[in-house]
């Protein structure tokens, strides 16, 4: 039994008075009146908190914290700061935990980095979706790669997409935009973004924007409006900030490993379409049932894509490749000093003449980068054969040779002279351009095996067993001819020469 119980049931029930209950408790009698009177018994919160040893440093914390409103937000006072302070530079005695106390009583008073209220809000099906960028780390083909990942979700159903990219330029968020839109079977009627500037070109006053023409283009092909959200305000499209974490910590851990970035996003678009079988904290049926629902409200996609290509002019230089976008692409060398029409894809480069393709290439991104077809170059090389072995295509290919073509090179040059062997090798490496790379390889190594020393050997074996190295009777096997009869050139002495 509490106090204050005791003291109300020994006065009504026991008939004890006052002084009685004081001594047996140990109150004053003022507190054993207002028990029984059944007023409030516990303390009152005070109106005004008094700082008896920091009241002469306020009016310095609280000028601190008033000019903290024109500083960034992340160089501003914190408490442990303003502690620090005072204790350097006015020789304050208190505990920090009464500067915490006032500071945290002070910002609320001054509206300083005091914490914000939420409305709960439920979005329209089929309406709203949101977009945003993340960064991950990804290896490709062996190597560890900084990649930039692309999200759009569903404001209602929380249905997203996430697709992988080398940058954030334009045309990767373009790129972006047509490959979700296929995914989702639509188009969402407004895109909330943030102030990025692939889509903005300024940020007006409040909601005002003056955006991009080529991101006004996009938007009016697919009929979608686009919303921007307030600068260094992300909650206010938080689901999406929310997916790009999401994404990170469940879809790229541990990190993904693919052989090409292709590789990589059907990985995680199947994760995508696994994540349809969730259910939401909240909701009552999974992603993919409320998507359904939705998914007849969205906008139809055109008949025809979008066309995401760049389109550039240039000349095959001395070294016959063509700069595209601050890096170099080859094109054969016969092209040096052609005029040249080049098409720049979001993932890789074409380069035209006269309506002739005369190359393509894996797009790439950054400055003064080299992309060497080494085909490009044989015919060249087989004119200058002592360039071969320091020539930049070649050496980049031989990384990726097998030990076969290797150990051919060497043969060839021990059986002909290093220029020849070399030469004769070079007509080897153009049979890539006929043959796959599994048969020229597999007739290498036949050849190897049966020590030709020839060009004309290994192309005689992809002739003959059209794949089937088990057929191949090397000449060696044949039967031999009978030795000539010289003696009959005697007779040719008494033949009678025609006028």
């Amino acid at each position: 039994m509490n106090q204050y119980e005791l003291v109300r049931t020994a006065h009504r029930t026991y008939g004890k008075n006052i002084s009685e209950l004081s001594r047996m408790t140990g109150h004053s009698r003022n507190t054993i009146k207002k028990a029984i009177r059944g007023e409030p018994w516990n303390y009152k919160e005070r109106v005004h908190q008094p700082f008896p040893v920091l009241d002469q440093y306020l009016e310095i914390i609280d000028k601190w914290l008033k000019g903290d409103k024109d500083q960034p937000t992340k160089q501003r006072h914190t408490a442990r700061r303003v502690y620090n302070r005072l204790v350097e530079e006015h020789g304050y005695q208190g505990s920090e935990s009464t500067v915490r106390r006032y500071v945290m009583m002070a910002r609320v008073k001054y509206g300083i980095g005091a914490f914000q209220a939420f409305i709960p809000c439920d979005a329209d099906e089929g309406r709203e979706a949101e977009v945003d960028w993340g960064t991950a780390t990804a290896i490709i083909a062996g190597e560890q790669v900084q990649l930039k990942f692309f999200c759009m979700r569903s404001k209602y159903s929380g249905k997203h997409f996430v697709r992988f990219y080398y940058c954030e330029r334009q045309q990767a968020f373009f790129d972006a935009h047509i490959h979700a839109f296929a995914f989702f079977g639509g188009v969402f009627p407004v895109l909330i973004y943030d102030n990025l500037t692939t889509a903005v070109w300024k940020v007006m006053q409040g909601r005002d924007r003056i955006e991009q023409d080529s991101f006004c283009k996009f938007k009016a092909y697919y009929s979608f409006d686009s919303r921007f959200c307030n600068p260094a305000s992300g909650h206010e499209k938080g689901g999406v900030e929310g997916l790009v974490g999401f994404a990170r910590r469940n879809y790229m851990v541990p990190v993904p490993k693919a052989e090409s970035l292709e590789e990589l996003n059907e990985q995680i678009l199947r994760q995508c379409i696994v994540y349809g079988n969730h259910k939401m904290a909240g909701r009552e049926r999974k992603v993919d049932e409320l998507y359904e629902d939705e998914k007849r409200q969205l906008l139809s996609q055109p008949e025809a894509v979008f066309t995401n290509v760049q389109s550039h002019q240039g000349r095959v230089d001395k070294y016959a490749t063509v700069t595209a976008d601050k890096n170099r692409y080859s094109v054969p060398t016969r092209y040096v000093g052609f005029r040249v029409k080049v098409l720049l894809h979001v993932d890789r480069v074409e380069i035209f003449s006269g309506g002739k393709n005369l190359a393509a290439h894996e797009r790439l991104y950054g400055n003064n980068k080299w992309s060497l077809d080494p085909d490009h170059y044989l015919e060249l090389l087989a004119q200058r054969p002592m360039a071969f072995n320091s020539a930049r295509p070649i050496r980049q290919w031989r990384e990726s040779w097998p030990d076969s073509l290797h150990l051919l090179l060497e043969h060839f040059c021990r059986a002909q002279g290093e220029t020849k062997g070399i030469k004769d090798f070079i007509s080897v490496l153009m049979f890539y351009r006929d043959y796959r790379a599994d048969e020229v390889e597999a007739a290498v190594e036949l050849a190897l095996e049966k020590s030709i020393s020839t060009s004309d050997g290994v192309l005689h074996i992809l002739i003959y067993t059209n794949g089937d190295m088990t057929a191949f009777t090397p000449l060696s096997g044949w039967p031999s001819l009978p030795p000539p009869d010289i003696a009959i050139y005697g007779q040719l002495g008494g033949v009678q020469r025609w006028a």
